[in-house]
């Protein structure tokens, strides 16, 4: 809610952020620990922190730019778990126009600062490292940047690593303007894979202005093996924008709630309560007076039994309100348009309110194979 309105209520974000701890969501970020002057939004970050009620078997992190804000939030571990990387990194934004505006840093500084980086790494004998790029596959301030520019730069960062004999085993790739495509994601990750062999970790931070990030997701999953590790970020209805990219509240990212109905499609179990979860996004909604950007929030998750299949003869469903009834039940369309003179029956639906399945085999089944003359 950091691009949101500085108003909002402590007391409805902590609502939000309790309601979110029963879906079965096992990771959440609370908020951001930054300067109030910049980021009013996030002035009473305290006090969310001493309000909301924990759920035992969630991990609760926040957003640390730098050590001052790491003090702040030491203060309230528990219940925030403050997160250390695993793997030193060094990075860099190949826009150097976004680092400035974004970080008050250049490009040149940040790579200026690898040395104590590496220097940190041996201190603590790390084994392992990683590697990443922001604004990696473009930028609205320089244009896209080719997958040899991407390779260039992180074959730079892993040189070092190299001379000093840590292993580099993650790459860390943040798309901050929403450049990607599923065939760039693709290119990139496929390079990178075939040149390190040991790089098994991927971190993809996905921003969707241009509705490519679900896409992104499910080509990375493809490419990527059972040896691998892939970590994603979502929020809840796609909120999220930058101020500093010219996207503003466009900016979003992965919708929570789309991302974890892809997984469950593609028969990864996620553990998490979609309506539960649908129900958090039309609270924020709520909360911020406007529509967000997910859509599952909107259609539904995909009927899967005959307890959520729709009504045959439901009236027009024309309005997003009306839409709703999947959870809200028939009244949400109450008093639609209704053209159908006579009621719509299906043989298929009667076959499955009879336990049958709508369509027999189709190698060896009778209905609809058999049944109709022109199927024969």
């Amino acid at each position: 809610m950091q691009i949101e309105d500085a108003n909002i209520s402590v007391d409805d974000k902590v609502a939000l952020l309790n309601a979110l701890s029963e879906t079965g969501l096992k990771y959440i970020s609370v908020g951001s620990f930054v300067s109030p002057k910049w980021t009013p939004q996030m002035a009473h970050i305290e006090e969310i922190v001493s309000k909301f009620t924990p759920k035992p078997g969630v991990t609760y992190t926040a957003v640390l730019m730098n050590p001052r804000g790491r003090e702040r939030a030491l203060k309230y571990s528990p219940p925030l778990t403050i997160q250390a990387n695993p793997y030193p990194r060094l990075s860099c934004h190949l826009c150097d126009v976004f680092a400035r505006r974004n970080t008050n840093r250049t490009q040149q500084q940040e790579i200026e600062n690898w040395p104590s980086i590496l220097a940190r790494a041996q201190k603590k004998n790390c084994k392992e490292a990683g590697i990443g790029i922001s604004a990696a596959w473009g930028s609205n301030f320089l244009g896209e940047f080719s997958v040899d520019i991407q390779m260039r730069m992180l074959e730079a960062q892993h040189r070092r690593w190299d001379e000093i004999g840590i292993k580099v085993v993650s790459c860390l790739l943040v798309d901050t303007m929403s450049f990607s495509t599923p065939y760039r994601i693709g290119e990139t990750i496929s390079r990178i894979k075939e040149k390190w062999p040991d790089i098994t970790h991927f971190n993809l931070h996905l921003h969707n202005a241009r509705n490519m990030a679900l896409g992104s997701t499910y080509e990375a999953m493809r490419i990527l093996g059972s040896e691998d590790t892939l970590e994603l970020m979502g929020s809840i209805g796609g909120i999220g924008g930058c101020p500093y990219c010219g996207n503003g509240r466009a900016t979003g990212t992965t919708p929570t709630e789309d991302l974890l109905h892809m997984l469950e499609g593609m028969g990864i179990e996620t553990g998490v309560d979609m309506e539960k979860l649908i129900a958090c996004v039309w609270l924020a909604e709520e909360i911020i007076g406007r529509p967000l950007f997910g859509h599952v929030s909107k259609a539904g998750p995909r009927p899967k039994n005959l307890d959520q299949f729709y009504d045959l003869n439901m009236p027009f469903v024309e309005t997003m309100e009306q839409a709703k009834h999947f959870m809200n039940g028939p009244k949400a369309y109450k008093g639609g348009i209704y053209p159908y003179k006579e009621p719509i029956i299906s043989p298929y639906r009667q076959r499955l309110e009879q336990g049958l399945p709508a369509y027999d085999d189709p190698l060896d089944g009778e209905f609809p194979w058999k049944t109709y003359p022109m199927l024969k």
